[in-house]
């Protein structure tokens, strides 16, 4: 279940990064440089990225439930993950709208 934790931990990152690239597109925006267009592609890299980690995390999450489905710490583990995602979701939203309003 560690691995999930540190996955979660890479997800958090990818999306920081995001939207420190998105911020960095938008500062550089009216510049009308290539500098501002590569900060976007590496805002856009960077949720692929975490496109990737929410995947292996919900492959890991499946391998434990099928190998120990019975047991009541699989629930607690499903319910903080679910938090985690939650709280993911919404960070990753503020991206995409940093991400939207650069192409504006």
């Amino acid at each position: 279940m560690k691995i999930i934790k540190k996955l979660c931990d890479l997800i958090d990152e990818e999306i920081h990064d995001a939207k420190k690239y998105a911020k960095l597109a938008l500062a550089h925006k009216d510049e009308g440089t290539a500098l501002a267009e590569m900060f976007y592609n590496l805002s856009l890299e960077e949720m692929k990225h975490m496109n990737t980690l929410h995947n292996a995390v919900v492959k890991e999450i499946n391998k434990i439930k099928n190998e120990h489905g019975d047991d009541p710490k699989i629930e607690g583990m499903q319910v903080i993950y679910d938090l985690l995602h939650e709280r993911s979701i919404n960070k990753a939203k503020e991206v995409q709208i940093l991400q939207s309003m650069y192409r504006e």
